[in-house]
């Protein structure tokens, strides 16, 4: 019987421990999308017990935690450190074949040293462990950044922001990591949602515009892509639950952006079209500026109508969604493309049907502008599990350029879970390095190294000019 969670963990083959070990272990981290808060960053605070640390904002955990029936006090409410540390203690030790399982042990290896396995009977040892280390070491989230050399953050970001944050970590001479802001502008396409004639006028304030029309919503969106890109930005983020696309006139677009604004029921299929004009105009934007676009697609959120009024969203109550995407993406990417204005573009899908639509759409709409110019995201969410991401590679090296793939992107709220990126490259070369050692890839040392290398840092930092 193998060690538990050794340094071998999960790599199978001498190959596959020779790729990670000698090439892939020690490299850098280029976390080009994420859910960290860069005020956070900023004013640097260290956390006040492991379960502050760990267990502050993870819906992955409160989900996990529910499931066994804890009370939603040890999640989002007020009960202390050590009681939902033990709650979740008690969860962990039933989480078998869940990442949670793997991540919180890898995290507790490389934060914490500590190699105890975590469940109920060892909770109360290892929360005074690693709240004494918290209190004797230098657990502030730079400290943590630099230990997970962590070259490069992407925030997610309102298009309202300010930026202060991203301004004033400029400025820090001591801290070797650079934040950069993506440009998220979900709230003003969301017509369809409560809140949103409040957030256009939020968006009219921000940009100097005042908005009476769809048009005017462009022109302030676009204003503040310039002041995103002003500070640094070189991403878009957009999250869908499926991809719209449906094409309509100007007055059609403007009744139905009015009706919105006064507060009025506007329809999925009249939302649709205000989003596609919406997002034609800023996929060209994002051409413009180099930017490359990422497209969130499948997250079917706010399931849960009590918890949502009760907590609001990101508490752990979304799921996966099932609706067809292939024909709305590709006439979306297409009429980009046939005027030339096809930004640098990562699909990721959060149902794993949508593999092979994905992994084939890539195709399509390749160029010599850049390597991959399209990319195939990684397993994200529901999918960032082991069988996710094995699948996830395996489709793009069925059908695309594995070779030049961008890798992990953390996607969390936790400081400390830049641990998952020990595991997706682990799992990265088991998968490689079985192919190699079955006879299926030449075993070309340079190549291989290139490869996982690439995969694990370099295609991403190249990919996004980093």
């Amino acid at each position: 019987m193998k060690g538990f969670m050794d340094k071998d963990f999960l790599l199978d083959t001498d190959t596959a421990k020779r790729l990670f070990h000698e090439y892939c272990e020690d490299l850098p981290i280029c976390d080009y999308h994420c859910h960290l808060s860069p005020k956070e960053i900023y004013e640097n605070k260290p956390p006040k017990d492991i379960a502050e640390l760990w267990l502050a904002g993870d819906h992955y955990k409160w989900r996990a935690m529910r499931s066994c029936g804890i009370g939603e006090d040890y999640c989002t409410g007020d009960k202390s450190g050590s009681e939902k540390f033990e709650k979740f203690a008690y969860t962990l030790q039933y989480a078998i074949g869940n990442p949670l399982y793997h991540w919180a042990h890898i995290e507790l290896q490389k934060y914490f040293g500590i190699t105890t396995p975590l469940c109920a009977k060892t909770a109360d040892e290892i929360y005074d462990r690693a709240n004494k280390m918290i209190s004797e070491s230098d657990f502030r989230p730079r400290s943590i950044i630099k230990r997970s050399k962590v070259k490069v953050i992407c925030t997610t970001d309102d298009p309202v922001d300010d930026l202060k944050y991203h301004k004033l970590l400029k400025e820090e001479q001591d801290f070797d990591c650079t934040v950069l802001p993506t440009f998220r502008p979900d709230k003003a396409l969301n017509a369809n949602l409560a809140g949103f004639a409040d957030y256009i006028k939020l968006l009219g304030e921000a940009a100097g515009v005042e908005i009476k029309s769809y048009g005017d919503v462009i022109t302030a969106l676009l204003k503040r892509a310039d002041y995103f890109n002003s500070v640094g930005c070189k991403i878009s983020d957009q999250s869908f639950d499926y991809v719209p696309y449906k094409e309509a006139g100007d007055d059609e677009i403007n009744a139905v952006f009015a009706r919105a604004m006064n507060g009025e029921s506007v329809s999925l299929e009249e939302t649709d079209a205000y989003k596609t004009k919406i997002m034609l105009a800023l996929g060209e934007k994002y051409k413009q500026l180099g930017w490359a676009m990422e497209m969130h697609i499948g997250a079917m959120r706010n399931n849960n109508t009590a918890m949502f009024r009760a907590k609001g969203a990101d508490i752990g109550f979304d799921s996966v969604g099932d609706r067809e995407i292939a024909y709305p993406l590709s006439r979306f990417l297409d009429a980009l493309n046939t005027n030339g204005k096809l930004p640098k573009t990562v699909l990721f899908n959060l149902n794993s049907k949508d593999n092979i639509v994905l992994a084939t759409m890539l195709g399509n709409f390749q160029s010599e502008e850049a390597q991959s110019k399209l990319q195939f995201g990684p397993a994200w969410w529901f999918l960032d599990t082991m069988d996710g991401m094995t699948q996830q590679m395996k489709d793009l090296g069925n059908l695309g350029i594995l070779g030049k793939f961008i890798g992990m992107e953390t996607d969390s709220r936790s400081i400390t879970s830049y641990g998952r990126h020990d595991y997706f490259r682990r799992i990265m070369c088991d998968l490689i390095g079985g192919w190699v050692e079955d006879g299926q890839y030449a075993p070309d040392e340079e190549m291989l190294k290139e490869i996982v290398q690439g995969i694990s840092y370099y295609n991403a930092m190249n990919y996004f000019n980093f």
